[in-house]
């Protein structure tokens, strides 16, 4: 029986999105049956076998619809196995160096005894929703900075952890 997995993500730009789109590509290309949705338009995780949350990183919090979606459905994730990733450091940080989970995630990972999670660098490009985004753009402090061979790289881990992971949540 084919495993499942649900890659929930919270984006208001849409590059944290694009990382989502990747890892659950990535995983279906190693077995693992996977979709990437907006975190708001997921009703129900019971059909996964596995669960990852990423959410985009502003100002020290995670995105509010992946705050969100962990406290909707926090006693469905607390009996599958859970992932996170963030996405944001606007700089090289996040390829140079292990960056640890904000607070909040770490809140919630010890809460649903999350099995990992890792930072990937943000985008920021012209254009971008919000005040802060266009504070940060006018400051020339916007960019690229995510790695998708590393993103992918560590979907790659994260489909061999999910098919040795146990089954029936």
């Amino acid at each position: 029986m084919p495993v499942t997995a649900l890659v929930a993500y919270g984006t208001t730009n849409g590059s944290t999105g694009e990382i989502a789109e990747a890892v659950a590509r990535t995983l279906r290309e190693h077995g693992v049956t996977a979709e990437a949705l907006p975190a708001p338009s997921v009703r129900d995780v019971t059909p996964y076998d596995a669960v990852v949350v990423g959410g985009a990183l502003y100002a020290g919090r995670w995105h509010k619809d992946a705050r969100r979606f962990v406290r909707r459905n926090r006693r469905a994730l607390a009996v599958r196995p859970v992932w996170f990733f963030s996405s944001g450091p606007l700089d090289a940080s996040a390829a140079e160096r292990d960056v640890p989970p904000v607070r909040g995630v770490r809140r919630d990972m010890a809460h649903l005894d999350v099995v990992g999670h890792v930072t990937f660098g943000g985008c920021l490009r012209e254009g971008a929703r919000g005040r802060l985004a266009r504070v940060i753009l006018r400051n020339g402090k916007g960019g690229d900075f995510r790695d998708f061979p590393a993103i992918e790289a560590w979907a790659a881990d994260l489909a061999k952890e999910i098919a040795a992971a146990p089954g029936d949540p």
